[in-house]
């Protein structure tokens, strides 16, 4: 693949609504990176393998500035027929919040940008953290250590999450019935917050109005 720009943005790939719905709930890995983040070929080669080995269906959003000087012919040819035929299902750009919101997405794999963060909150959705840059480290450190809504994917000695670690990171986070306990709490209050009355509606309405008298 050619040397990757960040900063685009694609059009949304609906067919993974209608997939979605052919899954069992609560059984699918949404992985999704946001419109900045790019890879090296290790480390997608690592999350490709750690997806297949996680032996979940998954819905991987890989955007054609995802990912430097990667094996075309192993993607484009092996990996992506093998998922097809399987598993997996790769898309270019999803709706996320539709996603986040299916009953079948059983966690999200993510960069932790706070738009992403947010959202899996909002839909009550366990996270997998993989930080990247900037504020995501303090996102992935409130998810992990304080909401305790998610675990982080760690990385080895060459800084890399290896397969195994996404593997065995999946197979924990699903069967923690005390992160998706606080999951469904955290998503209930961030749901009462943006009703009228709640917080974030009465703080919304106060700006509103600080503007209009400025």
């Amino acid at each position: 693949m050619s040397k990757p720009t960040t900063g685009h943005f694609f059009s949304e790939d609906l067919t993974c609504l209608t997939w979605l719905d052919t899954q069992a709930p609560g059984s699918v890995i949404y992985v999704a990176f946001g419109s900045s983040t790019v890879f090296d070929a290790t480390r997608f080669h690592e999350l490709a393998n750690g997806l297949v080995q996680s032996g979940c269906p998954f819905i991987w959003v890989v955007r054609p500035n995802f990912a430097e000087e990667i094996d075309e012919d192993w993607f484009n040819n092996r990996f992506k027929r093998s998922v097809i035929n399987g598993k997996g299902l790769i898309v270019t750009w999803a709706p996320q919040q539709r996603v986040l919101s299916h009953p079948s997405v059983a966690c999200f794999v993510t960069h932790c940008g706070w738009n992403s963060t947010m959202e899996a909150v909002l839909h009550g959705v366990p996270f997998l953290c993989c930080p990247y840059f900037a504020d995501q480290f303090c996102n992935q450190s409130y998810v992990c250590n304080v909401w305790k809504t998610g675990l982080k994917l760690c990385s080895n000695e060459q800084g890399v999450v290896t397969g195994e670690e996404i593997k065995e990171k999946v197979v924990q986070l699903l069967r923690d019935e005390d992160i998706k306990a606080r999951v469904a709490m955290w998503k209930n209050i961030a749901c009462a917050s943006i009703r009228e009355g709640g917080s974030s509606h009465a703080n919304l309405l106060r700006l509103v109005d600080l503007l209009q008298e400025g």
